[in-house]
């Protein structure tokens, strides 16, 4: 089975032969190293570029022990280099080498190489490219399967196909197995093995059980505002624990930078500012998510904000959660109005405003989803997005109403 990530392969392809290091980084498991190793490299071999001119390594296999010291793998690669014709270097798992980004901006200055490294975690790659290369640097951000990726191999109805999908998430591992059972018990142990183990050695963490507190709470809050204060008073009235609020914004970085959750900070639309606390927070992989609690608490509401926060930060997008606030006059006293539109996506001088329900059927909630739009009074796109399949179309506001798989599958849908 292939599944094309043609969004990532494309951004590959612009940027070949650009003098940049191409980082890309993302998740475990989502699929870098088939995007490098496979549907990259198929591109060059296509493109008639000689198998000798591609150089592979792969530092988290045993036989590439040797090269995770920085000396043997610029020596190595130099090895490889046969003539003065273009060599195509492919590294996986970059960070697992330390001081990668010196044999790298050395590699770099050397005119017949074309630099391209993956990466797991954020810490080392995604917050320091641009520091670490220079300026040299391009990143390029894999998520799991987005669900048109997930949609391009599946020969099940759409809404069946979405059960799975808001279930199992978009790890592609998970495509491979047709049992509920066997996927399950795949998104356990890669759970549990990769990126919990993975977490506690880089952090060099002693005990499990608080990170495993914190995760099983972001978890079931999924979407929820919060902030590690409120957490903290949570812990200790709730379970009886002392967990610091300092040594939960810690963890909460951890999990950060191994890609398993994202922060969306609210955004006071009228004030064009940011507010600093509470926020949310959302889960890179639903699968991962569910997993964690043991496929409890499948409520689709927040599954399905959750899938529409990771698709626009999949097209490219900023995303915030929008405040607005409006003061209401009762009688002879003026009270202040808070209200919070799901997400503010920007993306270069392009802003739209989003709102996502499972469906506005009766006019209670309809005007419940419209009235934080309507506080709004610029330009930009206000759109619902509901479940019903139905066809976009605007009311006499403005505001367009579209079917959740219209947005999800139509990579145009926000454009227009």
């Amino acid at each position: 089975m292939e599944i094309k990530r043609n969004l990532y392969l494309n951004r590959l392809i612009s940027l070949r032969h650009s003098g940049m290091v191409k980082v890309i980084t993302g998740p475990r498991r989502c699929g870098k190293s088939y995007l490098l190793f496979n549907l990259f490299k198929n591109y060059l071999l296509a493109e008639g570029v000689n198998p000798d001119h591609i150089v592979e390594v792969a530092l988290d296999e045993e036989e590439s022990e040797p090269l995770l010291d920085r000396h043997a793998l610029g020596q190595y690669i130099r090895s490889r280099l046969t003539d003065n014709n273009m060599h195509y270097v492919l590294i996986d798992e970059i960070q697992e080498v330390a001081g990668f980004e010196r044999t790298l901006n050395s590699l770099m200055r050397l005119p017949n190489t074309d630099i391209y490294v993956t990466g797991s975690n954020s810490r080392f790659l995604s917050s320091e490219i641009a520091t670490i290369f220079r300026d040299r640097g391009e990143e390029i951000r894999v998520h799991p399967l987005s669900f048109a990726e997930f949609m391009s191999v599946q020969q099940q109805p759409v809404a069946s196909a979405w059960d799975d999908y808001l279930t199992y998430g978009g790890m592609p591992r998970v495509l491979y197995y047709q049992n509920p059972d066997e996927k399950a018990h795949y998104l356990k142990t890669l759970f549990e093995r990769t990126y919990l183990t993975d977490i506690m050695e880089k952090n060099e963490l002693r005990k499990s059980t608080e990170m495993g507190m914190l995760l099983d709470t972001l978890a079931s809050a999924t979407g929820s505002l919060t902030n590690p204060i409120r957490l903290e008073h949570t812990f200790r009235s709730e379970l009886g624990v002392t967990f610091d609020h300092e040594t939960i914004t810690r963890y909460i970085g951890y999990l950060e930078n191994a890609f398993l959750i994202n922060e969306a900070k609210r955004f006071d639309v009228k004030g064009k500012k940011y507010l600093t606390t509470p926020l949310k927070y959302y889960f890179e992989d639903l699968g991962l998510r569910n997993a964690r609690l043991n496929f409890r608490q499948l409520e689709e509401p927040h599954l399905m904000e959750n899938v529409v926060y990771n698709e626009l930060k999949i097209r490219g997008f900023n995303v915030d959660v929008g405040v607005v606030e409006n003061y209401r006059k009762e009688q002879d006293k003026t009270t202040l109005v808070r209200h919070e539109i799901d997400f503010v996506a920007n993306r270069g001088s392009n802003r739209c405003y989003l709102q996502a329900a499972l469906n506005v059927d009766d006019i209670q909630k309809r005007n419940q989803e419209i009235r934080p739009l309507l506080s709004v009074r610029d330009s930009f796109k206000k759109i619902i997005i509901i479940k019903n399949d139905i066809k976009p179309h605007t009311d006499e506001h403005g505001i367009i109403t579209m079917g959740l798989f219209h947005f999800l599958l139509d990579e145009h849908s926000l454009e227009g």
